[in-house]
Order: C-alpha cells, then structure tokens, then sequence
C-alpha cells in the first residue's frame, strides 16, 4: 500500500534547523509566512526585513531575499526598499520591544505615510533575546527581570497598546491582532497575514499583523504552560480580532 505526501516544507523556507527555544512561537510563524508566499506564487518578488530580536537570524530560514534593520527601524527599511521597488512585497518582522520601544517613531510615521509596506509584530510581552527585561507589552503584575515585583502602573506604566494607536493613523489601512495558541488561532493568523500581503499589492496603506506568542523561557514556565499563559493573560489586555479593515478606494 502506498502512502500520499500531504505535508512538507514550504519552498520559501530553507531546510535549516531553527534556533528558537522549544515551545517559542516564532517557528510556526516562520512557516505560516513561507506558506502564504508559496501559495501568492510571490517568493521571487519577496523582501523581508527583520532587525534585532529573537529574529535577527531569519535570514537563514526564509528563503526569499533579505534586508536587515538596526535595532527599531525596520519600518524605515523596509520604506526605502519599497520606495525603490514598488512593485516588491516588503514585509518586517518585528518583536514587541524593538517595534513597541525603540522603534514606535519609526512604526508610527510609516503607517501615517500609508506606507505600501506590511509588518509582522511578534508581542510575547517581554524582551525575549536581551534576558527577559520588562517590555513596552509586558502586562500589569507581570514578573521580569526589571519587574521582580510585577510590573506596576504607578512606576512603570500601563502596557501598549500598539496596533490600536497605529489603527488611528490615517494611512493605516489594515491591522489584525491574532495569536498562535492552538490550531484555530494559528489559521486565522496564516489567513491574516495572507490578507496583510494582499492590502500591500492592492495599494491601499499600510497593513500590520500583530502576533501573540509565548516565549516559554523568559516567562520560565513549560511550553504547554506559557501558550495557556499567553491565551489567559494576554489576549486579556491585547483581544484578538480585526482592529481596522481594508477599505478598497
């Protein structure tokens, strides 16, 4: 009896073992990303842009050409890059503490522009690749290395709410939040970043997928754990869904 493929590698990710920690969600993100390339037919015409963070080393995996961003610019990059290509699909891939912190100037002003770009901004709520500082996302009460504590209103602040703020700016044209907790959530995010993709060839602005992934090491609780943790705690603070649709014309 023979047996059907039904399930491989996608072409736009190289045959690289990743480097993530077990239970991080950037991997099942790297794929979702391969696959919608694969299947728009656009990994030829595909640039990616990934600055400092847990992803820095995305080059080794995405097997479509790369740029790279200091810490915070991707959205600067990638702007040079589509202004100079237009006819490219231009994506960034960003954590929560280099587009949320250092990078909110850049993020901002791109998505007021309207910028044909699209952004992938990966919110695990704490500095992943740094030692597990607190972050522009880390919610309240939440333990980190700068917050032994908990984060706390009064000394540190409330959590940002990024994609809300950018859905104000009036070149923004399309910005979901998802996560990648459990099968649903995680084909809904393929389907949001498809979209995002789709926003950037049509023209209409700026388009951003903001991504809610656990990261296991630095919230030192087991993978299974740190998923439910993301689904409890943070989809609390950051709900999931469509935060502004597409409006073609």
């Amino acid at each position: 009896m023979g047996f059907k493929k039904v399930f491989s590698r996608p072409h736009s990710l190289k045959d690289a073992p990743f480097h993530y920690c077990p239970g991080c969600g950037h991997s099942i993100i790297h794929r979702l990303v391969a696959e919608v390339i694969d299947e728009m037919g656009i990994q030829e015409k595909t640039i990616g842009v990934p600055p400092a963070g847990c992803a820095v080393l995305a080059y080794n995996y995405f097997d479509v050409d790369m740029g790279e961003a200091p810490h915070g610019r991707g959205a600067a990059v990638a702007t040079g890059l589509k202004r100079v290509l237009p006819d490219r699909m231009v994506f960034t891939y960003q954590g929560d503490g280099d587009i949320a912190a250092i990078g909110t100037a850049e993020t901002i002003h791109a998505a007021n522009r309207g910028e044909r770009i699209t952004v992938l901004f990966i919110n695990n709520g704490v500095y992943g690749m740094t030692g597990g500082q607190m972050a522009p996302t880390t919610i309240l009460g939440q333990e980190t290395t700068t917050t032994p504590g908990g984060r706390e209103q009064v000394r540190d602040g409330f959590p940002l709410n990024l994609s809300e703020m950018l859905a104000l700016t009036k070149g923004s044209a399309y910005i979901e939040r998802t996560a990648v907790t459990n099968p649903k959530n995680i084909m809904r995010t393929k389907k949001a970043i498809e979209k995002a993709f789709r926003v950037q060839m049509e023209g209409l602005g700026f388009s951003l997928v903001e991504i809610l992934s656990p990261c296991p090491t630095n919230l030192k609780l087991r993978p299974a754990d740190a998923w439910k943790w993301v689904e409890e705690k943070m989809v609390e603070i950051f709900p999931l869904g469509v935060i502004k649709a597409a409006k073609k014309g």
